[in-house]
């Protein structure tokens, strides 16, 4: 199924709330499972990336549909945060906000680490990502500049 169109724009602080709401609702689940659910540790991850300035809203006709965050990293440029809403998941609306980021960033490498016990990385692969390291609950994966 074909995603809808959307935009990307920066985060401005009446988007903290929704946003850390829907990063919880996205990863609760997954963290969960592996004993590792913290609202507080949620809610300072997700403010340590907005206070960075890194965050985006993904959004169409007015309404949250998720966020991002884009980070100009050493070799690569570095995606965190990427969260869709449940009801807006499975029609191809992370794969082109992928492919508006990388437009925007034509040759370069991306990376990004993904929970281990969060379907995700299925995704990321088909992507083209590839894992190239373990930490104790992420997988780091890269995908390599076109």
């Amino acid at each position: 199924m074909a995603s809808q169109a959307f935009r990307l724009r920066p985060a401005a602080e009446a988007d903290f709330e929704p946003m850390l709401a829907l990063s919880i609702r996205v990863m609760r689940p997954h963290l969960e499972r592996i004993g590792r659910y913290d609202p507080d540790r949620r809610r300072a991850r997700m403010r340590k990336q907005f206070d960075a300035g890194i965050l985006n809203v993904i959004e169409a006709d007015g309404a949250m549909l998720g966020c991002v965050g884009i980070e100009q990293g050493g070799d690569a440029i570095e995606i965190h945060s990427l969260f869709l809403a449940p009801e807006a998941q499975g029609r191809g609306l992370g794969v082109a906000v992928f492919r508006a980021i990388q437009a925007t960033h034509p040759g370069r490498a991306f990376a990004i680490e993904v929970l281990k016990e969060s379907p995700a990385r299925r995704f990321w692969e088909r992507l083209g990502f590839v894992v190239t390291g373990e930490q104790p609950f992420d997988w780091v994966l890269h995908r390599p500049a076109d």
